[in-house]
């Protein structure tokens, strides 16, 4: 059991290493589930070891049991959650974990979904995730076998195993017009207020909600940057560059914020549609595409 850092110096908590190599229907009621690995390590020998350090995830012991990993499945805190997914990254590690929807723009979790090296796993986004409380819990949002959970309306999977939503592309039916969607005062790209409304036929930048992650697929739009609070001072100057950011125009929020008719919007994400594969043709579809246009 590898500790985050909240309780490293306490001394009545050790760091542990559990290893299962086999996992039976010790409880006898016909089903290989979690409540057999429950019973297994309640009862079972030779299972558990103590670490020698602290079990922090930095530490060169906990780093080594990382190498020795093939996938990795925890629920890192939030203060964390950003060096944590560092880590696994520059271990070139698969894994799935739990962390806060905020964690979407920081510049760390942000600049791998660019590279598409982490993406949402399945969760619903307008409803987060539901964990069981104990008894004691006043506050609850519903029972399930006999017991209470709440639900985190924040919480989602990340990962960077294949997703099957992330391989299906958006079907777009809104067509442009400057009306519907006008240009940002600070930025060189349309404002569109909800993924769903993204037009089928503009190419250019464009910015939508930060739930747009949540329906990414890389090989249908790309990435090219945020605009929030914090753009200027973490953006390369060549994207800003290629974005038409104005630096004169602020408007709170921080030197980035998205500006339209002179107020500030919300963060949003920089997307640009790739421009569709070219139609091959065949030999005598081409003839008679030249002879219609001849014929004109």
């Amino acid at each position: 059991m590898l500790d985050f850092g909240d309780e490293v110096d306490n001394p009545l908590k050790k760091a542990y290493k559990v290893e299962i190599t086999e996992v039976k229907d010790e409880n006898g009621d016909g089903a290989i589930n979690l409540s057999d690995v429950q019973y297994l390590l309640q009862n079972g020998k030779n299972v558990i070891s103590i670490l020698k350090g602290n079990g922090d995830f930095r530490s060169d012991e906990c780093v080594e049991l990382l190498k020795q990993s093939d996938i990795v499945v925890t629920n890192p805190p939030f203060s964390l959650f950003r060096e944590y997914v560092a880590q696994l990254d520059t271990y070139d590690k698969d894994f799935i974990i739990m962390g806060n929807t905020n964690t979407l723009v920081c510049k760390e979790v942000f600049r791998m979904f660019m590279k598409d090296r982490i993406r949402t796993g399945y969760t619903h986004f307008n409803t987060g995730m539901f964990f069981y409380v104990p008894d004691s819990f006043e506050k609850y949002h519903h029972m399930e076998n006999g017991r209470k959970m709440a639900r985190v309306s924040t919480s989602c999977w990340y990962t960077n195993l294949p997703v099957k939503k992330h391989t299906e592309e958006l079907v777009l039916y809104k067509h442009y017009t400057p009306e519907d969607y006008p240009k940002y005062d600070n930025y060189d790209a349309i404002e569109v207020k909800t993924y769903t409304d993204i037009p089928c036929d503009y190419y250019g930048v464009m910015g939508v909600p930060i739930t747009f992650l949540d329906k990414y697929n890389p090989n249908q739009f790309e990435i090219i940057w945020q605009a929030s609070g914090n753009t200027y001072a973490n953006a390369p100057k060549e994207i800003l560059k290629a974005l038409g950011f104005n630096p004169n125009i602020k408007y709170g929020g921080g030197l980035g914020t998205p500006v339209l008719n002179g107020k500030a919007t919300y963060t949003r994400v920089l997307i640009r549609r790739k421009q569709p594969a070219p139609v091959a043709y065949l030999p005598n579809e081409v003839s008679a595409t030249k002879a219609a246009e001849s014929a004109e």
